[in-house]
């Protein structure tokens, strides 16, 4: 982020606020906001729902010439889904060094302790169709021989023309 500001040009709070966490982040818990942000692309839905990275832990150097480490990424778990991060954890470290784009994480320690839900985005429902409006879907996909492909096709206008006013 840099210190000026263009007078006129809207910016982002989320921007904003990333330019202020991101430092305070990586100094107390050695996370980023983008890897909070994107937590439940990197593990998945069903993961994201019942965990949340709280830090890596990077162990001590005693000398500039001690090698690289990778460091401990510490997750806050709920009950039962911490077996199932457990049996997971591999895929999670190579899913969270591929985000970070260098092997970061060697292992992962896992901490009970409640999780709140994070908000997930929910598909906005669409509005039943109209006779003519299925009738002219159906028209634009006879054509297609393959069965499961004109299905698939017939929804996906369906959800598209749903979606309009």
């Amino acid at each position: 982020m840099t210190g000026k500001r263009q007078s006129g040009n809207p910016v982002a709070v989320s921007d904003l606020a990333t330019g202020i966490l991101d430092p305070v982040m990586r100094k107390r818990a050695g996370l980023s906001v983008e890897l909070v942000q994107c937590w439940g692309e990197i593990v998945g839905e069903r993961l994201a729902l019942s965990t949340r990275p709280e830090k890596l832990a990077w162990p001590r150097r005693r000398h500039e010439d001690d090698p690289f480490e990778p460091a401990t990424l510490v997750i806050a778990c709920e009950g039962a889904a911490a077996v199932r991060l457990q049996h997971e954890t591999g895929e999670v470290i190579a899913r969270v060094n591929a985000f970070l784009g260098f092997a970061a994480v060697g292992r992962i320690k896992i901490v009970q302790k409640p999780v709140a839900q994070p908000q997930v985005r929910r598909a906005p429902t669409a509005r039943p169709l109209t006779g003519s409006e299925s009738a002219r879907i159906d028209a634009l996909v006879a054509g297609v021989e393959d069965e499961g492909l004109r299905q698939s096709l017939q929804k996906l206008g369906a959800s598209i023309l749903g979606r309009r006013k």
